[in-house]
């Protein structure tokens, strides 16, 4: 799936133009029980600290050795689980700390987790997007954590155990007042999208769903730059911005500008799921749904989502291999 590319330094010029004056700021101290260190925390209007520094202090797992034991040994014999994540991804997922050089955000969190209760030292390997799945298919990968999303198609060349709910989010400015549900919501509204993604299909499909309902379509928007996009957004040119939702969360999180008027599936009407991926075949999907448990029943996976704004994502359960998105037409 295509996700927003906002990366930490264009958020941070996004926040800044969108209000006008200093909306993502630096601490001037360390982030509540971090010990992070000036500049390493973004903090928004209701004093929200998210650190975004290289020294993490990550909330780590406790090894299972019974969950450990459903390793394959030709992995379980390395001492080390290789995981794809993206090069290119958006906070709050992967992007890189305030160094420039040290990769974070919840999907290294969650594949941290993993790891440590597969009694693992995880290995972060930074991958295009393609580059991830070629990864899998030679080998050279353990497993992909990257906001994949769980598709029938996908399925026949990979395993999957789910992590987080795939969900969308209308981005709409602070105070709108505005509840989007479905496509009478949205009716001759001014909304921006970006191209190729599921939330283009979705609106897409509802601006035709409200002409044949008689209601005026939906006024689609695209724009080059995520700052244009939240300028228009803060100036009242556009209503909402329909996007991924850990971005949306994050910039709302941070900037305090803006608000979350309504959630989806990311797989419109079938519910979406996001999972750790793994070559089919490879044996190691029982084990990481086992290490997925394990972290969600001790609250540890709560602790992750928690800090990157992404509570309403959780999971009660990880599956192996759930119903995904239909296959699309040839």
């Amino acid at each position: 799936m295509r996700r927003h590319p906002l990366h930490r330094r264009t958020l941070t010029t996004v926040l800044t133009l969108a209000a006008g004056s200093v909306l993502l700021t630096a601490c001037g101290g360390a982030a509540a029980g971090s010990g992070d260190d000036t500049g390493n925390a973004v903090t928004g209007a209701h004093g929200v600290k998210i650190n975004i520094g290289p020294d993490q202090h990550r909330i780590h797992g406790v090894k299972d050795p019974k969950i450990a034991a459903l390793v394959p040994a030709r992995v379980r014999g390395t001492g080390e689980l290789r995981i794809g994540v993206s090069a290119d991804g958006s906070p709050p997922l992967t992007f890189h700390a305030t160094d420039d050089k040290t990769l974070i955000g919840v999907e290294d969190d969650i594949a941290t987790l993993v790891a440590d209760t597969l009694g693992l030292k995880p290995r972060f390997e930074p991958l295009s997007w393609e580059n991830l799945f070629v990864g899998l298919d030679s080998g050279k990968l353990d497993g992909v954590f990257s906001n994949v999303t769980v598709t029938e198609e996908r399925k026949d060349k990979y395993d999957f155990a789910t992590y987080r709910l795939d969900q969308l989010a209308m981005e709409a400015k602070k105070g709108s007042g505005w509840k989007v549900r479905g496509p009478k919501d949205v009716a001759g509204r001014t909304i921006a999208v970006d191209s190729g993604t599921n939330q283009e299909k979705i609106l897409v499909d509802w601006s035709r769903q409200n002409e044949k309902a008689g209601r005026k379509p939906v006024d689609i928007k695209y724009f080059h730059k995520p700052s244009d996009t939240y300028l228009a957004l803060q100036s009242g040119r556009l209503d909402g911005f329909f996007g991924p939702n850990p971005t949306a969360a994050y910039h709302v999180n941070t900037a305090g500008q803006t608000e979350i008027v309504g959630t989806f599936s990311g797989g419109g009407s079938v519910r979406g799921e996001i999972a750790a991926t793994t070559k089919k075949g490879s044996g190691l999907v029982k084990a990481y749904a086992a290490a997925l448990q394990k972290v969600i029943d001790d609250g540890r996976y709560g602790k992750v989502l928690a800090r990157w704004g992404l509570t309403g994502e959780a999971l009660k359960s990880s599956r192996i291999n759930p119903p995904g998105l239909p296959r699309t037409a040839n």
